[in-house]
């Protein structure tokens, strides 16, 4: 029985490249998730305000004001009202705003988002 038998494992190289990508991967990704829970925030706000009958004749102006007291309640800060493009042609408004979020992991490193919010 002469059989050779590989040893298997995990170099110590290995082992350090391994380390790396996953404390890379979870520093992406523990920054990135807020930036996306905010944009629900925003659509869910969105569909709120679209679908509340005080603003379906409700002003452009009483739209915005509406959705700056509780964007403050709801901690949004990636849009403000003069953002939203309202659109009341349709008899009930429909709320929609474009943005970007830059989100800085290093030094001059940076990861920019396009959102495209909607009450559709």
């Amino acid at each position: 029985m002469n059989t050779l038998q590989r040893q298997r494992g995990l170099s110590f190289s290995g082992f350090i490249f391994g380390a790396f990508l996953l404390v890379l991967v979870s520093t992406i990704g523990l920054k990135l998730i807020p930036v996306y829970m905010q944009n629900g925030e925003i659509n869910k706000l969105f569909v709120t305000i679209a679908n509340d009958p005080e603003m379906q004749k409700a002003s452009m102006r009483e739209i915005r004001l509406s959705f700056s007291r509780r964007a403050s309640i709801d901690n949004i800060t990636a849009i403000k009202a003069e953002d939203i493009e309202i659109d009341t042609s349709s008899g009930r408004p429909v709320l929609s705003a474009s943005y970007t979020v830059k989100i800085p992991l290093a030094a001059n490193i940076s990861l920019l988002i396009d959102f495209n919010s909607a009450s559709r």
